[in-house]
């Protein structure tokens, strides 16, 4: 009998296998097969590829394990694949890996489920929230759970949570970060009174292995995770959570390039179980959704205990005297009466580094990334330059081109270093320390500063993004947003509702626990709408304005946006690739296509980039004609496709 196998490599489609003898397989089971000289694992897949040539079919060495893949899964695979126009094998490889690095037999990891009486006891607006998203039952739903930062979301939904592991259901959790996946463990811990499984891309490949064959066993009933962990084999899922539903994070741009969220969405439909939308503020495509009734919502309009939002402040940096410092003299004040009561101030600006470049003052030099069309961001602490796209290093020595010496660089514009740099001149005897990816490479690193924050021994943080993202910091109640930004330049035409929604949930890591906190905004656009609509807590007049905006432009999420960036080691070939591959799609097609142009990052790893950008209605017809017109092209192995459906960022 012949099967379908489906390999976790490049194919979009299974290859035909033949049994030995009389053994059978059924859908789902994971085999081992011959692959050329080698033996590759595969799954055996729900259709046989029809073909017209004449093949000689080799048969299925043996089956792997006892545990199969859920049918559901594999629905879930062909449809993310059509959706995301990316190969089935290299989803499949997301979900198993390849050769036998998840089946080598590892003691299983399995929770020691033993929940304790909590110690949280919800108030009247978090019980009805929980009632509301319970009301749906266990069926597809889509339910947004909406509430001011600060409001006891996270506890509502443990709750849910708790009651579905006591029915041995299995419940996944995503989060838009890891470093969110670590905090979040020790508030399972103390509530569910057991660690749930952590699955990220940095865990080792051992716990890789127990957690996998864990959730396939169905010994692991709860999972917190980044991305990659919707493609976990779970048997009998009976919940999705989706934290930070707005965080542009779930976009994975890298390798297959896909939506998180949205995927989650597809996933609870084809399991046929609820998902919840966690959010502060929700994204515009959820906004939308929710104002057609398509998503269930619930609202928490007050903090827990009933603790005040942060006061807001915004200092006009036009308005003050010019100075080398980034920190007005007005928010050292308002910080000092902080600082003097003991409590914790952080100091934000979204840019890694100490300078975003440096500038030589006789000849204009600045250095450049040799693989990239970009400025090398430098970094002090380590003294070097650095590409944040390509990962390149230099150092900043240059021989000037107007004198014999070494060029003299000033730095153009102020990088989280270099504010913390001045942050240590003006508060000299306070324990001063950085939150940025760069500074938390190492779980011990990661570990040492939580517990430090938590035990109140660091008195000024200075951080990047990462840390507006759901961290829970019992003593800070000072903000300082160093540059607050709402001009919506830039490559994403969701600048603007992005800036919107950090800036919302950096406010809510102030005053958590304290009748009195603030934030201050210091900017050279004070007058912006945006700034105030969102001051005075009104993002709901935000989100209904930029919808009307993006319904006029026939932007998302009115009309489907999918990119196509086509990259080559020369720039002809790049931009000759996009007029082909635009040529074929409107031969075949009556897509509107625009372009090609120059991609505003026009090189990245050394290959030259071209954008086509199509748009079409709002369903998933266009991914399928795409898909298939770009499968039938005869492509020159001089260039590389990449498909950006929904993209969010233009770069």
């Amino acid at each position: 009998m012949n099967y379908a196998v489906l390999l976790p490599k490049i194919f979009n489609y299974p290859l035909t296998y033949k049994s030995k003898k009389k053994i059978s397989f059924k859908v789902g089971d994971i085999v081992e097969v011959p692959f050329g000289k080698t033996k590759e694992i595969g799954v055996i897949w729900d259709s046989l590829q029809k073909t017209s040539k004449k093949i000689n079919i080799r048969s299925i060495e043996k089956k792997i394990t006892d545990s199969t893949i859920n049918k559901n899964l594999i629905k879930y695979i062909n449809w993310f694949s059509v959706y995301n126009i990316a190969s089935k094998g290299m989803i499949l490889k997301m979900c198993i890996g390849d050769k036998q690095n998840l089946f080598k037999e590892e003691k299983i990891y399995e929770e020691n489920i033993n929940i304790k009486k909590s110690y949280y006891s919800l108030n009247t607006t978090q019980k009805k929230a929980l009632v509301d998203l319970e009301k749906f039952g266990n069926k597809f739903s889509v339910s947004v759970l909406q509430g001011v930062t600060g409001s006891g979301k996270t506890i509502v939904y443990f709750e849910r949570i708790k009651k579905l592991i006591q029915e041995n259901k299995q419940v996944l959790v995503l989060f838009p970060e890891i470093f969110l996946t670590n905090q979040f463990k020790k508030r399972f811990l103390d509530f569910f009174g057991f660690e749930p499984a952590i699955w990220h891309s940095k865990i080792t490949p051992k716990n890789k292995r127990k957690i996998w064959q864990g959730i396939i066993k169905k010994k692991i009933k709860l999972v917190v995770g980044a991305r990659s962990a919707l493609l976990l084999p779970f048997k009998d899922l009976g919940l999705i959570i989706v934290d930070e539903e707005h965080d542009p994070s779930y976009k994975q741009e890298e390798g297959i390039i896909y939506n998180a969220r949205d995927m989650a969405i597809a996933r609870a439909s084809i399991e046929d179980i609820p998902i919840n939308l966690i959010t502060s503020i929700p994204s515009l495509e959820t906004f939308n959704n929710i104002k057609n009734k398509k998503y269930n919502c619930t609202l928490i309009k007050k903090r827990y205990n009933d603790y005040p939002l942060p006061e807001s402040r915004v200092i006009n940096l036009n308005l003050k005297k010019i100075t080398n410092s980034s920190i007005s003299e007005e928010t050292i004040n308002i910080v000092n009466e902080y600082l003097e009561k003991k409590n914790q101030v952080l100091f934000f600006l979204n840019r890694r580094g100490y300078s975003p470049f440096l500038i030589c003052k006789k000849c204009g030099f600045k250095h450049s990334c040799p693989n990239c069309s970009i400025y090398l961001t430098y970094h002090k602490i380590s003294d070097f330059l650095i590409c944040h796209h390509c990962g390149f290093k230099s150092k900043k020595e240059n021989k000037c081109k107007n004198e014999e010496n070494d060029c003299d660089f000033s730095m153009y514009g102020p990088g989280v270093e270099k504010v913390f740099e001045e942050i240590k001149i003006i508060f000299p005897s306070k324990n001063i320390k950085i939150f940025s990816s760069d500074y938390l490479s190492k779980k011990k690193d990661e570990e040492k500063i939580f517990k430090d924050i938590e035990d109140n021994k660091i008195d000024i943080l200075v951080g990047t993004q990462m840390i507006s993202k759901g961290f829970n910091f019992p003593k800070l109640n000072c903000i300082v947003v160093v540059d607050a930004d709402f001009s919506g330049k830039g490559y994403d035409l969701r600048t603007t509702e992005k800036n919107i929604q950090l800036y919302n949930q950096l406010s809510g890591r102030a005053g958590r626990f304290s009748s009195k906190s603030i934030i201050i905004y210091q900017t050279v656009l004070p007058t912006q709408q945006t700034l105030n609509d969102l001051i005075i807590n009104n993002p709901e007049k935000f989100l209904e304005n930029e919808l009307d905006l993006r319904k006029k432009n026939n932007l998302p999420p009115f009309k489907r946006l999918i990119a196509i960036i086509v990259s080559a080691k020369s720039k002809m070939d790049s931009f000759r690739g996009a007029q082909e591959i635009k040529k074929k799609i409107l031969d075949l097609t009556d897509l509107e296509v625009l372009g090609p142009v120059d991609s505003p990052i026009y090189r990245l790893k050394r290959k030259f980039r071209t954008r086509l950008l199509i748009r079409s209605q709002n369903d998933a017809m266009a991914q399928k004609i795409i898909g298939k017109t770009l499968n039938n092209l005869k492509i020159s192995s001089k260039i590389k496709l990449t498909v950006d459906v929904d993209p969010i960022n233009f770069a």
